[in-house]
C-alpha cells in the first residue's frame, strides 16, 4: 500500500509533463518516418522497416531515461523528500515506487512506434508482438539508468548525463541505423559489452522468427536490467542516509 500510494503521486506527476511525454513519443517517429522515406528513394536496403522499427523504439526508451531522472532529481531538490524520508518508506519502496509508472509509459512508447511502423508497411503477426515483449527488459534498464542518474545528480546534469550522454551513447552503439560489423574492431565490441545493441538484436531476431538468436541478446538485457535497479537502490538509499 506504501508503494501503491507513492505510485499514484509519481503518475500525477508525470502527468503534469505532458510536453516531456510528447517529446519522448513523437521525436522517434518523426525520425523513423524520415528514414522510411531515405528508404524508399535509395536502391539499396539499408532502412528496412524490420530492422529500423527495433532500433527506432529503444531509441525511443532513451527519453524515459531522462524522464524517470528528472522525476526523481526534482523530487530530491526540493524537501518533498525530506519529509518522505521520515516515513517508513524504505529505498526499495521509493524506487518501486519511481519504476512502476514508468513502465507502462516505457511500453506505450514502444507499442506506439510500432503502429506507426505497421503504416509503413510491417506486417502484423504474433512475432511482432513477441519482438515487443522482448523490449520490456530493454525499458527497465533506461529507467533504471534514469534513476541511478536522477539520485546522483541535479536537474540539470541529469539532463545533461540523460538526454545528451546517454542518448548518444544509444544512437551510435545500438546498431540502429547501421550494422555494427561495418565498423567492428574495439568499437563492435565496446557496443556488445552494452545492453542497445543487445536489447536490438533480440527484437530484430523475434520480428523475423529466428527464435534461436532471441536469448544470448536477452540474457545480457535482462543483467543490466537487474544490476542497473540493484545499484539504483543502494545509491538511493546512500542519498537518503546523507540527507538525513
Amino acid at each position: 500500500m506504501r508503494v501503491l500510494t507513492f505510485t499514484i503521486r509519481n503518475s500525477k506527476e508525470m502527468i503534469r509533463e505532458p510536453l516531456n511525454l510528447a517529446l519522448g513519443i513523437g521525436f522517434p517517429l518523426v525520425v523513423l518516418v524520415l528514414l522510411s522515406v531515405i528508404q524508399a528513394n535509395i536502391p539499396v536496403d539499408l532502412f528496412v522497416i524490420e530492422r529500423l522499427i527495433p532500433g527506432i523504439a529503444v531509441f525511443g526508451l532513451s527519453f524515459i531515461a531522462t524522464f524517470s531522472g528528472t522525476l526523481i532529481a526534482a523530487d530530491r531538490g526540493t524537501s518533498f523528500l525530506l519529509r518522505l524520508f521520515t516515513t517508513p518508506l524504505t529505498a526499495y519502496n521509493y524506487i518501486m515506487g519511481y519504476t512502476l509508472p514508468l513502465l507502462p509509459m516505457a511500453i506505450l512508447q514502444i507499442i506506439i512506434s510500432f503502429i506507426a511502423a505497421f503504416f509503413l508497411v510491417l506486417t502484423l503477426n504474433l512475432n511482432v508482438l513477441l519482438s515487443i515483449l522482448i523490449l520490456i527488459p530493454a525499458a527497465v534498464v533506461f529507467i533504471g539508468f534514469g534513476l541511478l542518474a536522477g539520485s546522483l545528480f541535479n536537474e540539470k546534469m541529469v539532463g545533461n548525463v540523460c538526454g545528451a550522454v546517454l542518448t548518444n551513447l544509444t544512437v551510435w552503439l545500438s546498431g540502429a541505423w547501421f550494422a555494427l560489423d561495418l565498423v567492428g574492431g574495439w568499437f563492435e565490441k565496446l557496443a556488445y559489452s552494452l545492453p542497445f545493441a543487445h536489447a536490438v538484436d533480440a527484437s530484430r531476431a523475434a520480428i523475423v522468427g529466428d527464435y534461436s538468436a532471441i536469448m544470448p541478446h536477452l540474457w545480457w538485457v535482462i543483467g543490466y536490467a537487474v544490476v542497473t535497479m540493484l545499484i539504483a537502490i543502494v545509491v538511493f538509499k546512500k542519498k537518503m542516509t546523507s540527507d538525513q
